[in-house]
C-alpha cells in the first residue's frame, strides 16, 4: 500500500483497526488517509486564537464565537481519543491560471466548478465510519468543514501534510489540490508521525497574492483575501480590492496554483469532482443577467449556490470593471436599478471603470433618485 495510506511514521506493529480504516479508505476512493491523537494539546489553537483577535476573521462572526470548542478536537467531543484524516483529490486538468487572462468569462476557484465537495466527501466518509463502527464498536463523528474543527492542523499532525506558507495543507504526492475530512473516534488507534514542513525558501503562494492577503508567511489576513471577499463577504467589496479581483467571481486559486509541489499532482478521478463544462468559461454578460431562480438552477449541487444571487451578481459586476471590454456595458445598465444595493454599487463602479462618459450620463438620470447612502457614494466616486 502506498505511502499516502500508511503515512510518514506508522509503526511496523500496527494493529488490525489501522489496517482496516486504511484498506476501507483506499476501497471507498480516498486518495490519503492518515491518523493522529485527538487529544492533548497542540500549538494551532495559539495561531488560532492570535488569528481571531488580530481580527483577521473579518466577517466569519462565527470563528470567534466557537472559539472555545474549535481551539482543540476533544472541545467538540470530549471522548475523541483519535482523529481518522482522509483527503480527495480535485486537481484540474488544466492550468487554472489560464483562465484569468481571458477576461471576459469569470473565473469559478476550480473546487467550486463541480458538485460541493461536502456532500461528495461526507457521503464517503460515513460510509468508512459505518464499517469502522461495524469493524470494531467504537464511537465516531464525522466532519466535513462543516463545525468548529480545524481540519488542517489535523491533517498535518497525521502525516498527511504539512500546513505551507498560504496556510493550505500540501502534500508531497496530492500537492495543493484536495479536500480534507476528519472521522473522530473514542478508539485509541496508532497515530503517525507529523509530516515535517517542506516549503524551504519557497515564497510562491507569498508573492503572487494579487491582495497581499499574508502579513507573514503562515498567517493570513482574511479581509484581504478574494476567497473570502467574492464569498464571505456580506456588503460591497472594498474599493481598494476591486481592481486586484480581475475576473474572479468564486473564490481564487492563485496560491495553490503556483505551489511547486503540484509537479507531483495529478487531475481528479472523482467523476462529481470534475468541472462542469458550462463553469469552467462562462460568459460574464450571461452570468450577470441571471435572475434568482436561474442562478439557483445553474448552481444546483454547486457550493457557488451558498452566497446567493446577489453577492454573486455584485462579484460579476466587479469583473465586468475589470474586462476593459465595452459590449459588456449593456449588461450592466440592467443592473443599475436592480433591487440589491450591493448589486446597484458594484454595477456603478464597473460602468465607471468602461465608460466615464455613459457613467456621467447615468448619474445625472439616476444619482439624485437614489435613496441609499452607500449607493450615493459610489456615484460620487
Amino acid at each position: 500500500m502506498s505511502r499516502l495510506f500508511h503515512g510518514s511514521g506508522i509503526s511496523a506493529s500496527m494493529t488490525a483497526p489501522e489496517q482496516y480504516l486504511y484498506d476501507t479508505a483506499q476501497a471507498l476512493g480516498f486518495d490519503a488517509c492518515a491518523i493522529t491523537r485527538a487529544d492533548g494539546d497542540w500549538a494551532a489553537s495559539e495561531r488560532l486564537e492570535a488569528f481571531v483577535t488580530a481580527g483577521h476573521h473579518g466577517e466569519m462572526e462565527w470563528m470567534e464565537t466557537t472559539l472555545a470548542r474549535r481551539k482543540t478536537p476533544t472541545g467538540m467531543w470530549p471522548g475523541a481519543r483519535s482523529a481518522v484524516v482522509v483527503a480527495m483529490n480535485y486537481g484540474p486538468k488544466h492550468d487554472p491560471m489560464l483562465t484569468l487572462a481571458e477576461r471576459s468569462v469569470g473565473n469559478i476557484s476550480v473546487y467550486a466548478r463541480g458538485r460541493d465537495y461536502h456532500d461528495v466527501l461526507k457521503k464517503r466518509l460515513k460510509q468508512l465510519a459505518r464499517s469502522f463502527v461495524e469493524e470494531t464498536g467504537a464511537e465516531v463523528k464525522v466532519f466535513v468543514d462543516t463545525a468548529p474543527l480545524m481540519e488542517k492542523p489535523l491533517a498535518a499532525q497525521s502525516g498527511l501534510g504539512w500546513q505551507g506558507k498560504h496556510t493550505n495543507v500540501v502534500s508531497r504526492d496530492l500537492g495543493s489540490w484536495f479536500f480534507l475530512g476528519v472521522m473522530l473516534t473514542d478508539a485509541s488507534l496508532t497515530p503517525n508521525a507529523p509530516e515535517k514542513d517542506h516549503c524551504g525558501s519557497c515564497t510562491n503562494c507569498l508573492d503572487i497574492c494579487p491582495t497581499n492577503a499574508f502579513p507573514a508567511p503562515y498567517q493570513l489576513d482574511a479581509r484581504r483575501c478574494i476567497s473570502y471577499l467574492t464569498i464571505e463577504q456580506k456588503g460591497p467589496i472594498p474599493l481598494e480590492f476591486r481592481a486586484a479581483m480581475g475576473n474572479r467571481i468564486y473564490g481564487c486559486d492563485d496560491c495553490l496554483a503556483v505551489c511547486p509541489w503540484n509537479k507531483f499532482a495529478s487531475a481528479a478521478s472523482e467523476a462529481a469532482l470534475h468541472a462542469r463544462a458550462e463553469l469552467k468559461w462562462p460568459g460574464l454578460d450571461e452570468l450577470a443577467a441571471l435572475n434568482d431562480a436561474e442562478f439557483r438552477e445553474l448552481f444546483s449541487g454547486s457550493p457557488v449556490k451558498r452566497i446567493g444571487r446577489d453577492r454573486f451578481t455584485r462579484n460579476v459586476c466587479i469583473a465586468i470593471g475589470n474586462s476593459e471590454d465595452t459590449s459588456l456595458i449593456a449588461s450592466l445598465l440592467p443592473l443599475l436599478d436592480d433591487d440589491a444595493s450591493v448589486v446597484r454599487g458594484a454595477a456603478i463602479w464597473a460602468l465607471l471603470q468602461l465608460d466615464p462618459v455613459r457613467f456621467a450620463t447615468e448619474k445625472a438620470a439616476r444619482a439624485s433618485q437614489e435613496t441609499d447612502a452607500s449607493i450615493r457614494l459610489e456615484w460620487e466616486s
